[in-house]
């Protein structure tokens, strides 16, 4: 029996994009195998570890549980989109120098979901970090790291003045 497909319109990284798509195809099967926008990893592909981490229309989502089909007229933002004009965002850069990268697995959905708090919330305490990223797991830096670069990027933002 064929698998029914039906055709998506996504905007992926500011740019629009249609595509036919299995109705049973998850949207982080479409990131990485139709897209070729493989810095969204696949993880446990249950939910679990926020190594699929995309923002849809804004919000972090595990992309192993989003059917493609319901992301249908949405915006997506993948690791890809992150960076502009072939420069690393703030975001980055600041867990380059903290060194809350470490084999790279976990931090595409920890940068998205850094992202999103900040944007939502941009003076978090270290317990909204702590609960912020409590759906992304890391194994290796024990996440000192990560919660010091978002600290840090939250003081710079403010001495900016929300920037």
């Amino acid at each position: 029996m064929a698998i029914m497909k039906k055709t998506i319109k996504l905007v992926v990284n500011g740019e629009t994009r249609e595509i036919a798509v299995e109705v049973n195809q998850t949207l982080l099967e479409v990131l990485r195998e139709d897209l070729g926008l493989t810095g969204t990893k696949k993880g446990c592909n249950q939910g679990e570890c926020g190594a699929c981490t995309v923002l849809l229309d804004g919000k972090p989502v595990s992309s192993c549980l989003v059917l493609a089909v319901k992301a249908d007229c949405k915006s997506v933002m993948t690791i890809e989109g992150v960076a502009k004009n072939g420069h690393l965002d703030q975001i980055q850069e600041t867990f380059n120098e903290k060194g809350a990268i470490q084999c790279g697995f976990c931090t595409p959905g920890m940068i998205l979901t850094t992202k999103n708090l900040l944007d939502e919330n941009p003076a978090p305490s270290t317990d909204e970090i702590k609960e912020a990223i409590a759906g992304n797991i890391c194994r290796c830096t024990g996440y000192v790291q990560i919660i010091e670069a978002i600290t840090a990027l939250a003081k710079a933002k403010n001495a900016q003045g929300g920037a």
